[in-house]
């Protein structure tokens, strides 16, 4: 490839930057259509309580409303207990902000008033709130209508690949009916391990539930085309997804439901069917076009944040530091609906990236009277990665062992497995974890102050697969176009275009990257699981070598030249190794371009589905000051080595990778949503639910590592889940650095700190879980 064109490695401006950040993006709630109705949903008070009467006289009594629609006016077809099946509580509410209503009016300010107006009568219900009395045998029900969850085309399965291998079996433990999945993973003589290992260390670590923080709330739009097909304009991460969901749900062919997915405001795993249902449905009982647009405040009660869980982990090593055996007992909360099986992914991760003997991991997932708890952003990995890392410090301690070297010793080799029987491959971690090692931070920290500590993590994440397809098409003005079906939330597009000026020889400046919608885009899958770049972008490459071949046979016919004395290089088809002028891509274009042409239209299309994972690797080192007359800890630096494979667009990465520590700030030291007794929500707005700000985000150093991926687009791998996976673990390992106190539960507040300092007294490491 001639430097001058070459497009990987160039930090090329993002596609999309100029039209956000100038206000000219159009977002789902910025698109209108004429005689537009607004929806507002009626949100139930109780945890948990079936429902005698829903009285809404008073509602429709508000001028402008057109209608109040509670469950039993949805035309949903579709059966059995999961979010997409149930947008409205049916007889039983299951969470406190559970959609018990939708109110449809000509106005927003009228659906608003009239949801007010709505009475709702109950008969209470013992609620379930508590993870592990929810697990015990013999505790009251979360759900009185125990039919299967059914199996259906679940958001976990757009995040990772993750499959039962042989020596996956079923816990036996006794529980509840609340127990939904039951997941075990095992190999070796675990017991016999941990009872001839050197040294033992365990603990209890305890996590919070999460919300995914994006800016723009859930909104989604539903209309009908003029040839009467459903068209939903949504904020989803997967547009291909999501019409096939809606079409589960109605009874409706594929072909009568239209998905177009607007501009995100992010997403991070959060947004995929959660409104969606509302509308469609609203739209065919009405037949009229219905938006709907949460409040930051519904967002928070009725959505799907990340699941609070328990995590027992015991892990043995010899006196060398060679690890022996691990086991765990994990306790994931579903929440009111249990489509998504994070606890088997986190069951995974809790092995981690490291060579074991032996090892049993046995996870639950439970339901509980909250709401149903969805993808975040390497669903699973923060919670798994906080138990596994901090306990391998931990174990470095006893050995006097340097921490790092302890996992460079012990990691995986290419052909080793993960826990459930998939294949490792070529990971980049122990390249991650020595650029770590020698960093002046590392090295030098035995010089910080008092107050002060560094910590490290490992980061892994299973890496994600899908089918997906794409088209490259030569303009008559010598461009080309990229067509996918791909929602932009990553900056996807620009990648796009990197890979597809590569395959062409072309500057990427020439490349345009459109992002249609399913009745036009070829199929795509969803935007979440590092996904998207490892597969779609692998489909974009075979598009544009399609491409450059049809232009190369089509030149040869007009240049009257043997195709393989032709190449294409610098947006121009000339002779191999001769300074004969050859065609450029606009006179190809161009000649095409008429009633004369006698040559078909210059397209290439590609498809795939990696027959491998190519999972994401990270080490993370952070530096923290902790103030011991508050508990408040600010973390101060923070490097990232992570493994890209390929480096397409070095300013991409870096963006991801400093987006992703940054949430996992959040994860370690101020993200929990807050219920009381009753199960109410009490941190429901961003005034009380504690993101990182920009004062309290880090100066960020990242370190980029290739190992490519055999199946990437020119060896490119995921990017997005790597950052956050390791992060909450490192903060937390610096923490301990920095006080001698080892802090079990998170997030790492400041009053839950202050109290460990005080109750630790004359004991370093004494662990807390306060």
């Amino acid at each position: 490839m001639d430097l001058l064109t070459s497009a990987i490695g160039r930090r090329i401006p993002r596609i999309d930057g100029r039209p956000k950040v100038t206000g000219r993006a159009r977002f789902a709630a910025d698109i209108g259509v004429r005689g537009l109705l607004h929806a507002r949903p009626v949100l139930a008070l109780p945890a948990h309580a079936l429902i005698e009467r829903i009285d809404v006289a008073a509602a429709l009594a508000i001028p402008g409303v057109v209608a109040v629609l509670t469950a039993a006016d949805l035309p949903i077809v579709a059966e059995g207990p999961s979010r997409p099946n149930e947008p409205l509580a049916r007889r039983e509410i299951l969470w406190a902000g559970q959609p018990v209503a939708l109110v449809v009016a000509e106005t927003a300010e009228a659906a608003a008033d009239a949801a007010m107006l709505v009475v709702v009568e109950t008969s209470p219900l013992e609620a379930v709130l508590d993870l592990e009395r929810g697990l015990a045998p013999g505790a009251p029900r979360a759900r009185l209508d125990r039919a299967v969850v059914e199996a259906e085309a679940s958001a976990e399965s757009q995040h990772a690949a993750v499959g039962g291998g042989s020596e996956e079996f079923t816990p036996d433990e006794p529980t509840s009916e609340n127990v939904v999945r039951r997941t075990g993973y095992r190999r070796g003589d675990v017991t016999a391990a941990l009872a001839t290992s050197d040294l033992v260390v365990e603990g209890r670590f305890t996590t919070s539930w999460v919300h995914q923080g994006y800016i723009e709330p859930q909104v989604s739009m539903a209309e009908f085309d003029d040839d009467g097909v459903l068209h939903v304009t949504s904020a989803t991460q997967g547009t291909f997804y999501t019409r096939s969901e809606l079409a589960r749900l109605f009874g409706l062919s594929i072909a009568a439901v239209r998905v177009t997915g607007a501009t995100s405001g992010g997403a991070f795993g959060g947004k995929t069917m959660v409104v969606d249902p509302l509308v469609a449905a609203a739209a065919l009982v009405l037949r009229r076009p219905v938006r709907l647009e949460l409040t930051r405040h519904e967002d928070f009660r009725m959505t799907n944040p990340a699941p609070a869980a328990i995590l027992d982990v015991r892990l043995g090593a010899t006196r060398d530091g060679r690890l022996r055996g691990l086991r765990a007992r994990l306790l994931f909360e579903t929440g009111a609906f249990a489509e998504n099986s994070i606890e088997g992914i986190a069951a995974i991760l809790t092995v981690g990236p490291y060579h074991w003997d032996a090892h049993e991991v046995v996870a639950y997932g439970v339901e509980t009277n909250r709401a149903g708890t969805g993808t975040y952003r390497a669903p699973g990995a923060p919670q798994a990665t906080f138990a596994l890392e901090q306990l391998i410090d931990e174990l470095a301690l006893e050995l006097d062992a340097d921490p790092i070297e302890l996992r460079r010793r012990n990691l995986v080799a290419p052909d080793d497995e993960m826990a459930d029987g998939t294949p490792w491959g070529g990971i980049g971690l122990d390249e991650c974890l020595a650029r770590i090692a020698t960093h002046p931070l590392w090295r030098d920290r035995a010089s910080l102050p008092d107050g002060e500590g560094v910590g490290v993590a490992a980061g892994a994440w299973p890496g994600g697969r899908q089918p997906a397809s794409a088209i490259c098409r030569l303009e008559a003005d010598g461009r080309v176009t990229v067509v996918t079906g791909v929602v932009d939330i990553s900056g996807t597009m620009t990648g796009f275009a990197t890979i597809a000026a590569e395959g062409l020889g072309i500057a990427a400046g020439e490349i345009s990257v459109v992002a249609a919608d399913t009745a036009s885009a070829p199929r795509s899958p969803v935007s979440g699981g590092s996904v998207i770049t490892y597969s779609t972008g692998r489909a974009v490459q075979r598009a544009a070598d399609a491409l450059r071949e049809k232009i190369l046979a089509y030149a040869a016919l007009l240049l009257e030249i043997d195709v393989r004395d032709l190449e294409l290089v610098d947006g121009a088809v000339r002779p191999k190794g001769t300074p004969r002028r050859g065609m450029t891509l606009a006179e190809i274009g161009a000649s095409l371009d008429g009633w004369s042409s006698a040559f078909e239209p210059l397209e290439g299309h590609g498809g795939t589905v990696p027959p491998v994972l190519a999972p994401l690797t990270s080490a993370h080192l952070v530096h923290v000051r902790v103030d011991r007359e508050s508990g408040a800890v600010r973390v101060l630096r923070y490097v990232i080595a992570q493994d890209v494979g390929r480096a397409l667009n070095p300013a991409l990465i870096e963006g991801q990778l400093h987006g992703g520590a940054t949430q996992g700030i959040g994860w370690a030291l101020h993200e929990a949503m807050v219920y009381d007794d009753a199960g109410q929500l009490l941190t429901g707005t961003f005034l009380d639910y504690a993101l990182p700000t920009a004062p309290l985000v880090p100066e960020f150093e990242t370190i980029i590592v290739e190992v490519p991926a055999p199946e990437g687009p020119y060896g490119a791998k995921g990017i997005g889940e790597g950052p956050v996976c390791g992060a909450a673990a490192a903060v937390a390992n610096a923490v301990t650095d920095a006080t001698g106190v080892r802090f079990r539960t998170m997030p790492l507040t400041a009053p839950r700190v202050w109290r460990g300092l005080n109750a630790s007294g004359e004991s370093p490491g004494a662990p807390i879980t306060a």
